[in-house]
């Protein structure tokens, strides 16, 4: 398959074969989408609407929260307030429907504006991942040769294989998912096992190997839950 504009991301996202494949997109969308948002775009008129309307969620107020530039965050979280209080707890609303009330509410609880920057790229990168799988045996190799898939990854691309990939594939790419889940599933609940062996009085001591199993507490995580 000719390498153009759309391929050239996916591919650079499965070189590394290190770690889960899915979550490298996730994280790279993340990243570029917190950057934009921190930077000049944050002074854009039409970017602070979707921001006042959508807001963000805790894990991307956290992670704009550690960048440097406090000082858009501020500015940002400044404007979604004075746009809360004028749209929906203003003296004007006061006597407001519960039910208008709480559905402005629940939407701005609900929503965010990174995580639908993220969906919207994922939707795209996808659909040029699941065609690259189909016409490339280059790529359906360089799959296969994952480190490993989450478990949340893993249900997603099974989920949307029958619907994405040619028939004739279909069968090959759900057995190259399941097996990056059990060889990294195998491995985990190997370190796992040895961490908890090493609390054990007679493993104790300076000269105790613990080999791969001090982050494997960290690992299941990530692997269980993508984060």
């Amino acid at each position: 398959m000719r390498e153009s504009i759309l391929t050239i991301p996916v591919s650079e996202i499965f070189e590394p074969k290190c770690g889960c494949p899915i979550c490298r997109m996730r994280d790279m969308l993340e990243e570029r989408t917190i950057e934009y948002i921190m930077g000049a775009a944050m002074m854009e008129p039409d970017v602070r609407m979707e921001t006042n309307r959508l807001g963000f969620c805790k894990t991307h107020f956290e992670q704009m929260r550690d960048c440097k530039n406090r000082l858009s965050l501020a500015l940002m979280l400044q404007s979604h307030l004075q746009d809360i209080q004028k749209n929906i707890f203003n003296r004007k609303n006061i006597f407001e429907g519960k039910t208008a009330k709480q559905k402005k509410v629940s939407q701005i609880n609900n929503d965010c504006f990174v995580c639908s920057k993220m969906e919207w790229g994922m939707s795209r990168l996808m659909v040029t991942f699941f065609e690259m799988f189909t016409k490339s045996r280059d790529f359906r190799e360089l799959f296969s040769q994952q480190e490993m898939l989450c478990m949340p990854h893993y249900d997603l691309l099974v989920s949307m294989s029958g619907e994405s990939i040619d028939k004739k594939y279909q069968k090959q790419f759900i057995e190259a998912c399941n097996d990056l889940v059990k060889k990294y599933l195998d491995i985990l609940e190997k370190d796992v096992s040895h961490y908890c062996k090493m609390y054990d009085y007679r493993n104790t001591g300076k000269d105790a190997d613990w080999g791969n199993s001090k982050d494997s507490i960290e690992r299941s995580i990530k692997f269980l839950t993508t984060r």
